[in-house]
């Protein structure tokens, strides 16, 4: 009997030392297993890079001013395409990658599946609530909030024929207009002279007004785009934090499309006022919102004092999901189909 209560109590004491003492309960394992995969800012410089490199895209756009050539690539069909593109790139990552990376996050900090799937899907419908009273205010500012290529049509024909008839006279010549009335000046009775000058006083005041107009649409659409970029600024630096692939698709989708905008904002600027320069930096200007949306989410994350903070990210992305969504809705496609009516290349570049 005494060899058998020694050896009941040796089992016991190997036991104790082969059984682990306290086993974590699922949801903690859950925890633990969502912090060593939570997003993290060793990306922020990466982050940063990526969305400023997406917002001064708007740059390439507004190099036309400097080279004719690049407005007459970007025609309709060409913009269409694009913005179909970027729009289709916009809304598989936002649904397969940055909205599931929100569920993850919820479900890391401790939620269970169908509660952290309820918890994402909030946070995505309230983002495009957001994103919809960002766009009320920008209709404010601008109503129309488009490229107007008629109006910029108009705009660069009337140019050319201006640049045609300087350097006619500064050839010597005069412009056709010109010559042919002083090829009748002297058949003209005195008052018919005054008639031709209110004439050309009308004209003149006309293209004040049309050039007045033009500045006004260029500035307008840079203020517009300014307060859109924002949002994309944010969407692009939190996919990075999450998986830096992910990061580079969406500034790259978000770049396409901002090429585009920097050509709406820049010419009409240039054909008002004649300055390159001016309708070059206004367009490049529109794009800085972006880096101050993402400097604007480093401070949220830095806030909460925990870099690691699943409840943060899991609000973050899904906020970003949704403003991404809207985007495309309420701004991509739209604009798209606007340049290509009989839908020849818009949906075809979205599936792809």
């Amino acid at each position: 009997s005494r060899f058998l209560s020694s050896h009941r109590q040796s089992a016991r004491s190997v036991a104790r030392v082969v059984r682990p003492q306290h086993l974590p309960s699922q949801p903690a394992r859950d925890r633990m297993a969502g912090e060593e995969a939570a997003p993290s800012l060793d990306n922020t410089g990466l982050a940063f890079g990526l969305v400023v490199a997406a917002g001064l895209s708007t740059g390439v756009g507004a190099a036309a001013v400097f080279q004719k050539r690049i407005v007459d690539i970007a025609s309709k069909q060409v913009l269409a395409a694009g913005l179909g593109f970027s729009g289709g790139v916009m809304l598989y990552v936002s649904f397969v990658e940055i909205f599931v990376k929100s569920q993850e996050s919820f479900e890391g900090h401790g939620k269970e599946a169908n509660d952290a799937y309820y918890c994402a899907t909030l946070c995505l419908f309230a983002g495009m609530l957001l994103l919809r009273l960002i766009s009320v205010c920008v209709h404010m500012l601008d109503k129309n909030h488009s490229c107007d290529l008629d109006v910029l049509d108009e705009a660069i024909k009337d140019n050319e024929k201006k640049e045609a008839a300087d350097a006619l006279e500064a050839a010597g010549g005069a412009p056709p207009q010109l010559a042919e009335e002083g090829n009748t000046a002297t058949q003209q009775e005195p008052k018919e002279k005054d008639a031709d000058g209110s004439k050309k006083e009308k004209a003149e005041r006309l293209e004040k007004q049309k050039q007045a107009k033009l500045q006004r649409m260029g500035l307008n659409t840079a203020a517009a785009i300014a307060i859109h970029n924002f949002p994309e600024g944010l969407a692009t630096f939190v996919a990075t934090l999450a998986e830096p692939s992910v990061g580079a698709t969406l500034a790259i989708a978000i770049g396409i499309h901002n090429i585009p905008e920097g050509l709406c904002v820049a010419l009409p600027i240039y054909y008002a006022t004649k300055q390159r320069w001016k309708g070059f930096l206004w367009a490049l200007l529109s794009g800085i919102s972006e880096p101050v949306g993402a400097f604007l989410g480093w401070c949220i994350i830095k806030a909460t004092g925990d870099d690691m903070s699943q409840v943060v990210y899991g609000v973050l992305f899904g906020l970003v999901a949704g403003m991404m969504i809207m985007i495309v809705i309420l701004e991509l496609l739209p604009t798209a189909y606007r340049y290509d009516p009989k839908d020849k290349y818009v949906t075809s570049s979205v599936v792809l």
